[in-house]
């Protein structure tokens, strides 16, 4: 049953039972509520701006110039995914577009080169996944509206993270690559080959992401632009990107605003749904009640939010990480504020865990994603199996982010 009337029924029939036909009017208040939240604009923006970039046709110029320049390294094709997915991220933010155009554009460039299967399938999914870390991400607009806490400096905390798990992909494909040199292949003659002002021209792929990049982020981190504002720029800025590739067509672009409208809906009604039953769950006490037994565990803060965390790695196996956002922050954010944590900190800790979800079956809806676009002899096992090195690194990143908050609060401290 889709999640969204799943949990907006169940607040309906507890609405009922508990407090009577006359308390209805609490959820679509609720609703009402939510829907007067101007932050929220940012999102279908977003999406429409990572609708357009998908068809622009950069990740086909990129993945080609990054993987000439790093032809020489054992992993060389394996390492430019990374290093394309990681640019991707930061300009789409959808983490099911950039999966399938990974898939499509990457997948049979490796194996076509004798990659290793399970190598290259790991790379997509995990690279792919990164879009829920690196700005612009949805999964941080939707969490610094959940917990009432600055979406700017959710998207400053999230880059030094971002690129720290993009360096442990990284580092994981070149150890595994040189212990195992099958596993990746050098690049064919003809790239190794090629003559250095070809490689620099191979440079013009990077000129229009960098400068959406750093037109998005940078009206961002500078004030100049608020989230919203700033996702109105990301979306002229895609168009531009768009017309200047050659792919502008009005068909093109009723087909983008279509999946637009199709995705945000979706998203739309998860939120009137979660909504609706934490309302509910609140009002019945239910989230006073598990704050007080979280709160009394005889754990020190950081035992209490590593138990928070063990809790959103099992969820995030069953559940789409909307509904956990919504579903579990209103309890866990307030504990975190009353122990005398940092939210922004936590928040990027409950980012990089949703990363994990995107991974780990049966849930796992990046395996799903790359199963599309896949060749039909690769079976969705064979994927899951893949994944399961770059889990263990996304633990690993987890646990220092834990560690170490201070890698989330250097960058906007910086930027004060």
């Amino acid at each position: 049953m889709p999640l969204a009337f799943a949990t907006g029924l169940t607040a309906v029939i507890l609405t009922l039972s508990t407090y009577g036909p006359n308390a209805l009017y609490l959820i679509p208040s609720r609703m009402l509520t939510l829907m007067g939240n101007y932050a929220l604009i940012a999102v279908p923006l977003f999406v429409l701006m990572g609708c357009l970039l998908e068809r622009a046709g950069v990740v086909e110029r990129l993945f080609h110039a990054l993987h000439v320049w790093s032809g020489r390294l054992r992993g060389g094709l394996a390492i430019g995914t990374l290093l394309t997915s990681t640019i991707l991220a930061a300009m789409v933010g959808i983490i099911g577009a950039e999966i399938v155009v990974l898939g499509l554009v990457c997948l049979p460039a490796m194996l076509g080169r004798g990659y290793d299967r399970k190598l290259a399938l790991g790379v997509i999914c995990s690279g792919g996944s990164l879009g829920t870390l690196l700005p612009p991400s949805i999964v941080l607009i939707v969490y610094g509206l959940v917990a009432q806490v600055s979406i700017g400096e959710l998207f400053l905390a999230a880059v030094i993270p971002g690129l720290l798990l993009a360096g442990l992909y990284i580092a994981y494909v070149i150890v595994t690559c040189h212990l195992q040199p099958e596993k990746g292949p050098l690049a064919d003659a003809a790239d190794l080959d090629m003559p250095l002002r070809e490689k620099i021209g191979l440079g013009k792929a990077l000129i229009l992401p960098i400068l959406l990049i750093g037109a998005v982020l940078g009206s961002l981190y500078t004030g100049v632009a608020t989230p919203t504002e700033t996702a109105g720029i990301g979306v002229l800025g895609a168009l531009v990107v768009v017309v200047v590739n050659g792919k502008f067509s009005f068909p093109m672009l009723f087909d983008v605003l279509k999946q637009t409208g199709s995705t945000v809906a979706m998203l739309t009604w998860v939120f009137f749904g979660a909504s609706a039953l934490v309302g509910i769950y609140t009002l019945g006490g239910g989230t006073s009640f598990l704050q007080g037994t979280i709160s009394d565990l005889p754990l020190p803060p950081l035992g209490i939010v590593v138990v928070m965390m063990l809790i959103l790695i099992v969820l995030g196996a069953f559940i789409d990480w909307i509904g956990i956002v919504l579903l579990t922050m209103p309890i866990f954010v307030p504990i975190i504020k009353d122990l005398g944590l940092d939210p922004i900190w936590f928040g990027i800790l409950f980012t990089m865990n949703m990363q994990i979800s995107y991974l780990t079956p049966p849930f796992g809806p990046a395996a799903f994603y790359l199963k599309a676009v896949a060749p039909k002899d690769v079976t969705l096992g064979e994927i899951f199996r893949s994944v399961v090195p770059f889990v263990f690194l996304q633990i690993i990143g987890l646990a220092i982010v834990l560690f170490l908050p201070q890698l989330t609060q250097w960058l906007p401290a910086m930027m004060e």
